[in-house]
């Protein structure tokens, strides 16, 4: 949990069960949609919305009639949230991939075996 200090603040006790994560957007709010993957018969809740309300920001777009433009900002703790849900979401693509290649190391290795064993016994046979 420490790699991730802002999910632990908002309360995510799991980040490594994540699947995926959404966010939408209104005019003065932004949520947080995570979804997570529960083992089957898990009484924990399969997905969990997190609100946060955007900064209104005024800015000058014209400094000669002094016109302003209302712009909303997202939060930087959503900023911060979605960095770290960023970063689970590489290392799940990173130990999939290292799972496809050790079963595909595995897979050569019984076909080896498995040639090698009828070479054998081949041998055997002319015997």
């Amino acid at each position: 949990m420490k790699n991730y200090p802002r999910l632990a603040e908002m309360g995510v006790k799991n980040p490594l069960e994540i699947e995926k994560f959404a966010v939408y957007s209104s005019e003065s709010l932004d949520t947080l949609h995570i979804i997570y993957k529960r083992k089957k018969g898990s009484l924990l809740p399969v997905s969990r919305k997190y609100k946060f309300p955007r900064a209104k920001k005024s800015i000058m777009v014209n400094s000669a009639t002094r016109q302003t433009n209302v712009v909303f900002e997202s939060s930087s703790a959503l900023l911060e949230a979605m960095g770290e849900l960023e970063q689970i979401r590489a290392e799940h693509k990173d130990s999939a991939s290292l799972s496809a290649a050790i079963n595909e190391e595995l897979t050569l290795l019984e076909d080896e075996v498995k040639m090698r064993t009828e070479y054998i016994r081949s041998l055997i046979a002319k015997l």
